[in-house]
């Protein structure tokens, strides 16, 4: 559902800036989305805006008519995302914006939750509010990626995160590990965190590094998220500092962990955590984006089972050598470059003295 004439360009402006309120809610919206609203009255006029600021707040169509009034009685409202038609704490979204007399609606993108997927832009059309779709719909699509890929698959968002060197080692040959990447890039990281529902290691990082996997913001508040470990064999010691009631520790057997939570998977014919009922079950408890640190045999399985979407890896300008020095992908590795994982949508932004480097998981590549 997209616009058949080119979109004036009032409506990219407005458009955007609904894009912009929406990203304010920086993750605190899930498992919704992250949704702005704009409102202009019948002469054009910035009216009112608003975005979902944190789940179970007012939603951004709310907050936007509200700041209106009666300025939203002829005008036109611009939203990132089709607005509800089922109930919440308020009135369905879509039902509040006729209530408010709005002439005209300009959309970039349709909801992908079965719930709606389209029922929000027939409810205005029906209306007879005039509904413009398709705005800035990529970028609509890139700020929610994370919600789009659980409605329509049921399963989190997977990003691979790692810091390596410049000749591709994540550690020395004695396994030292701290720091490889600069403070800059640490910091950053911890933002990463924030941004994803839950955080994932296995056992062998827990055993190696004791890491905490919380988020540290400074001067800020950081949302934490769920911390997973793989641990088949349950080798977590009860003591390590990651185990706490924010815990998950997925496990083929039985047996308890501190205060952690055990899920415990079939195991697979390896005797592995089996990796995508994991995702299956972490998207059932509405955990919309898992942040997948490692270590290298985990990132190898992530790999191979095709449940990445998206690569973040920092790169220090050093060089550490050695043969046995390992590097962020382990496993059994390729034998053709044609099966190589490609990466696109590839950008390199400097952080401090180290690069980070971005991409999105080619699914079209050769197998």
């Amino acid at each position: 559902m997209s616009t058949t004439s080119p979109e004036p360009s009032v409506d990219l402006h407005w458009a955007a800036r609904a894009l912009d309120l929406a990203r304010q809610a920086d993750y605190q919206t899930s498992p919704n989305p992250m949704v702005g609203a704009v409102v202009l009255n019948a002469a054009g006029a910035l009216a009112g805006e608003g975005y979902h600021r944190q789940a179970g707040l007012p939603h951004a169509e709310q907050e936007a008519l509200t700041l209106a009034g009666a300025g939203a009685r002829g005008g036109t409202i611009y939203l990132n995302l089709e607005p509800c038609t089922h109930s919440h704490r308020e009135q369905p979204c879509a039902q509040a914006v006729v209530q408010a007399g709005v002439r005209r609606a300009v959309i970039s993108m349709a909801d992908p939750d079965e719930r709606m997927r389209g029922a929000g832009i027939e409810f205005l059309r029906n209306a007879g509010v005039e509904t413009v779709v398709g705005v800035h719909q990529e970028r609509a699509q890139r700020l929610n990626e994370f919600y789009i890929k659980h409605r329509l698959t049921g399963r989190p968002f997977v990003t691979a995160k790692f810091a390596m060197s410049l000749d591709g080692k994540i550690a020395t040959r004695a396994g030292e590990s701290r720091w490889i990447s600069g403070p800059e890039s640490r910091a950053h990281s911890h933002v990463l965190r924030s941004a994803h529902d839950a955080i994932l290691v296995g056992v062998g990082t827990v055993v190696a590094d004791d890491p905490e996997l919380t988020a540290r913001i400074d001067g800020s508040a950081a949302r934490q998220p769920l911390r997973v470990v793989l641990d088949s064999q349950l080798r977590t010691p009860p003591n390590a500092k990651v185990v706490g009631p924010n815990t998950l520790i997925a496990t083929t057997r039985s047996g308890d962990v501190g205060e952690a939570e055990t899920l415990v998977l079939a195991p697979t014919a390896d005797g592995r955590v089996g990796l995508g009922p994991l995702l299956d079950e972490l998207g059932r408890r509405g955990i919309l984006s898992l942040l997948v640190e490692g270590g290298a045999e985990v990132h190898a399985s992530f790999f191979a089972e095709g449940l990445v979407d998206r690569v973040q890896a920092y790169l220090a300008p050093i060089i550490i050598g050695g043969r046995e020095a390992p590097g962020p992908v382990g496993g059994d590795g390729i034998l053709t470059l044609s099966k190589a994982i490609r990466l696109r949508e590839v950008d390199a932004t400097r952080i401090g003295d180290d690069l980070l480097i971005t991409g999105y998981v080619d699914v079209h590549r050769d197998r």
